[in-house]
C-alpha cells in the first residue's frame, strides 16, 4: 500500500508540474522580432577630484589665481553606440566645499573643433574647515538635445573663486556621473 501511494503521489506532482509548463507557454510572434526594443542604462564616472588652495596659486607669483581650469577628453562618446543609440542622459555633478568662498563653476561640453555644445552653470556653496557644504546639479539631456551630447567630446570644468576677506585655505571634492539611456 505505502508503495502505491508514493506511485500516485509522484504521479500526481508530474501532472501538476506538466500543466504548469503547458499552461505557461504562449504563441511566439516572431514577426515582432523587430519591434522588440532594449532600453538600458549605463552610469559612467566623468571626472572626479580633490583639490586645495595650492591649485588656486600662480607658481611664479605665489598670488591667487581666481580662475583654474581643466579639460578632459570624453573619447567614449564618439563610439558607434552613442552615436547612434543614445536617447538621454542625466548629468550629476557634486562638489564638496570647505574654502570660505563661493566658487562659480561652469561645465562646458565641447566638440572636437572646440565648439561649446552647452553648458552647465552654477555656484557652489561656502563651506569651512570642519564644515564641509555639499553642492549638487542635475542636468537632464532628453531626445530633443540628445544632438549637443552626441556632438561633444571634450568636458571643460573652470572655477573662478570669487572675492573674500578671508584666507582662502580649504578642499574642494569634485565628483561628475552620466546616466546613459539607450534604444537598441
Amino acid at each position: 500500500m505505502k508503495f502505491f501511494s508514493t506511485f500516485l503521489t509522484k504521479i500526481i506532482s508530474l501532472l501538476a508540474i506538466s500543466v504548469s509548463l503547458c499552461a505557461c507557454v504562449k504563441d511566439v510572434d516572431l514577426e515582432q522580432r523587430e519591434d522588440i526594443m532594449l532600453g538600458p542604462q549605463v552610469q559612467i564616472d566623468l571626472l572626479i577630484y580633490n583639490i586645495d588652495q595650492s591649485k588656486f596659486m600662480d607658481p611664479e607669483t605665489g598670488d591667487l589665481k581666481t580662475r583654474i581650469s581643466d579639460t578632459v577628453r570624453l573619447a567614449f562618446l564618439d563610439d558607434d553606440y552613442i552615436q547612434k543609440d543614445l536617447t538621454s542622459v542625466e548629468f550629476y555633478f557634486r562638489h564638496i566645499n570647505t574654502f570660505p568662498r563661493e566658487i562659480e563653476s561652469k561645465i562646458r561640453f565641447l566638440s572636437n573643433e572646440n565648439s561649446e555644445q552647452f553648458a552647465v552653470n552654477y555656484t557652489i556653496k561656502p563651506g569651512a574647515e570642519g564644515k564641509p557644504v555639499t553642492t549638487e546639479r542635475y542636468e537632464l539631456i532628453e531626445e530633443e538635445r540628445i544632438d549637443l551630447v552626441r556632438r561633444s567630446i571634450k568636458m571643460v570644468v573652470e572655477l573662478e573663486v570669487q572675492p573674500g576677506a578671508t584666507a582662502f585655505q580649504g578642499e574642494l571634492d569634485f565628483a561628475s556621473k552620466g546616466l546613459f539611456t539607450f534604444k537598441f
